[in-house]
């Protein structure tokens, strides 16, 4: 229930409620309590009102380099959460992560449950990416990245890697796999002694980044787009969501992604 009122991921509900934060008509909460419309949750001594069957609300957002996907950087670097619309209620929750010089698809969405059916390692959701190196890869480089790669937590490899190009010395492939561990794409490269000059993700699941949704900007998508993401992830609908707060018009098509086109 607090997931799905957008509060933040199951995981971060979890470590909420074994933290005492949460309570349930003046009683600490515990994980799986039974609640229903007529109880008084509260969160560190403030009452919540929990809505079943939100709208469910999903952004896509065209991260530069340069942004953090964090609320709250010591090193107060621009973060892409000051880029979103504000809620009241709820909160934007970010599908996977970014790092700081990574660009492309970042996913935010208001509901727990889709976040955590994207995320969650066991439905093993595919990442699509647009890497760029100095030089090319030979045919057992390539090979060795699909058969896999030890890692200093563990081995890792790519489901598919394909040949996308490129001119002069800079060479482009577009890479798929179906984790998300932190850096995990420029780790396999660097571990064969290959440097990323550029990474940019291009699809999440069933989403491909729109080509014309410029670096910075923002879509919001409608009813029909998010009832087919839903169809596609075999999440249960919810309410229609309201209507979209002022963003820069873009058009994407959940669960028809295009190929990835090579960046310029």
């Amino acid at each position: 229930m607090l997931a799905g009122a957008g509060l933040g991921s199951r995981r971060e509900m979890e470590q909420w409620i074994a933290a005492g934060r949460v309570s349930v008509n003046g009683l600490p909460a515990g994980i799986g309590t039974r609640i229903s419309a007529d109880d008084r949750v509260q969160v560190d001594g403030r009452p919540l009102r929990l809505q079943r069957g939100a709208a469910v609300r999903v952004l896509l957002y065209h991260k530069p380099t340069g942004e953090i996907v964090s609320r709250d950087d010591p090193q107060g670097r621009p973060e892409v959460f000051e880029q979103l619309p504000r809620l009241r209620g709820a909160k934007w929750i970010a599908v996977g992560r970014l790092d700081f010089n990574t660009s492309g698809l970042l996913i935010f969405t208001t509901s727990g449950e889709l976040a955590n059916r994207l995320m969650h390692p066991r439905h093993a959701i595919e990442r699509e990416y647009a890497v760029r190196i100095l030089g090319e890869l030979s045919e057992e480089q390539m090979q060795l990245l699909r058969s896999g790669v030890q890692l200093d937590d563990g081995p890792a490899h790519l489901d598919s890697i394909e040949d996308a190009g490129g001119q002069g010395s800079n060479h482009w492939y577009n890479v798929v796999l179906s984790e998300g561990r932190n850096r995990e794409v420029r780790r396999l490269f660097e571990a064969l002694h290959l440097t990323v000059s550029r990474l940019m993700r291009v699809r999440f699941g069933p989403i491909g980044l729109p080509s014309h949704l410029k670096r910075g900007q923002i879509h919001e998508l409608d009813e029909a787009e998010i009832g087919r993401l839903l169809a596609a992830l075999d999440v249960k609908p919810q309410a229609a969501p309201p209507k979209a707060a002022a963003v820069r018009p873009a058009s994407c098509r959940p669960g028809r992604p295009r190929r990835a086109r090579r960046p310029k």
